[in-house]
């Protein structure tokens, strides 16, 4: 698999970092020994500027090429999972309950192993932004660093990022121009009734049958409110009421998701899950409140940066590895956040067969990660090549 050579010689080393990150999983933005040991890393190899404290324990690192140019975006996400591990490996989670069930670890390890060799080669002009990301898996700590201004502070022009893919071929990469992640929201629906005996159901307003009811008419939207071939999700993930058996409760609880691509089909779901949620509550003698959080926007590459990032793949993998127009898929990123910010694209890095994301198995395969810290590297001096 053709890597640059000198990432290959410090091969080992990013496995022994990415393994030390793997056994110290820290959730969303409380990155504390994380980020530290992204900073010592950095400082190690010589970056320019190294500019921590954004999003609470997010890093931006500055390196200089040679001579005036633009300023190219590298990203890299670094919070872990609220997952007991179950790897068994030697450097498991030292953290309970806490698991780099994402590969994080290994997604970090990468843009270390590009930063380390920009630093020494620095055949590129302008400057690379290396951006380490905490809360990707919750609180939207891409969206929190834009807003704290790292597009405009430090001039970034465009923005890249990389994700691995469990069951797809090792060292491969796939994207796709446009739409690649969806839009995720969260909704909630509080349901108030009046419990009782449940041999006197008569005497009750049944908050468990007005949480089926609101919970089946749900699943109408999907196949009654939307066209058919406009991707929608509409998932009830979670129902919570009652204690034991002879009691009708007074309360019930539904929780789910929706994914969406397109803001149009968004409001429409909002709006019809209100009048369901509305109407049943009615029709059931209780009353219910929907609470509807809208949460990270649709992943959206540029059309011409995903093609150059493709091109770039294709340096690293061959033709026969990188697959251009993958199409979309209902998971979400908050990378979207720096997309909606700057052109960009977002890929994925085929890393072989193995338990898939979230998953108490799962294990980023360290050899990859040569593979993504050349495609972040030649990304760079592709975009802002000398000469």
């Amino acid at each position: 698999m053709p890597v640059v050579n000198r990432i290959a010689d410090f091969s080992a080393d990013m496995a022994a970092w990415r393994q030390h990150l793997h056994s110290i999983p820290e959730l969303e933005f409380e990155c504390h020994e994380t980020s530290a040991f992204v900073a010592d890393r950095l400082r190690e190899f010589g970056v320019d500027e190294l500019h921590e404290g954004i999003a609470k324990t997010g890093i931006v690192a500055i390196i200089n090429g040679q001579g005036e140019g633009p300023t190219i975006g590298l990203r890299a996400d670094m919070d872990a999972l609220p997952i007991p591990e179950e790897t068994g490996v030697p450097y498991a989670s030292k953290n309970p309950g806490k698991m780099h069930a994402c590969g994080h670890d290994g997604h970090t390890t990468m843009l270390l192993g590009a930063a380390r060799y920009l630093a020494e080669t620095r055949n590129f002009r302008g400057r690379v932004a290396l951006i380490f990301q905490p809360a990707e898996e919750e609180g939207g700590g891409a969206g929190v660093m834009v807003e704290e201004g790292i597009m405009d502070r430090f001039n970034i022009s465009q923005v890249y990022a990389l994700h691995n893919a469990p069951g797809f071929v090792e060292g491969s990469f796939y994207t796709t121009p446009g739409p690649i992640m969806a839009a995720v929201d969260t909704f909630e629906v509080h349901i108030q009734g009046v419990g009782g005996h449940g041999a006197m159901p008569h005497e009750t307003r049944d908050p468990v049958m007005a949480a089926c009811g609101i919970a089946q008419a749900i699943q109408t939207i999907v196949s009654r409110n939307h066209y058919a071939l406009d991707d929608l999700v509409v998932s009830v993930t979670q129902i919570h009421t009652g204690t034991v058996n002879n009691v009708i409760p007074d309360t019930a609880f539904i929780n789910g998701t929706v994914r969406t691509f397109d803001p149009a089909v968004q409001n429409m779901v909002i709006e019809r899950m209100e009048q369901i949620v509305q109407g049943q509550a009615t029709s059931y003698g209780v009353t219910a409140q929907l609470d509807y959080e809208k949460n990270y926007p649709a992943t959206i590459n540029d059309a011409e940066k995903a093609g150059f990032a493709a091109d770039v793949a294709r340096d690293i993998s061959g033709e026969d590895r990188v697959t251009a127009n993958a199409g979309r898929e209902m998971g979400a990123e908050d990378f979207s956040y720096m997309l909606q910010a700057r052109p960009g694209a977002y890929l994925f890095l085929g890393q072989g067969e193995g338990a898939g994301l979230h998953h108490p198995k799962y294990n980023f395969n360290d050899e990859i990660a040569p593979v993504g810290a050349s495609f972040f590297a030649r990304i760079v001096e592709k975009a802002q090549p000398l000469g």
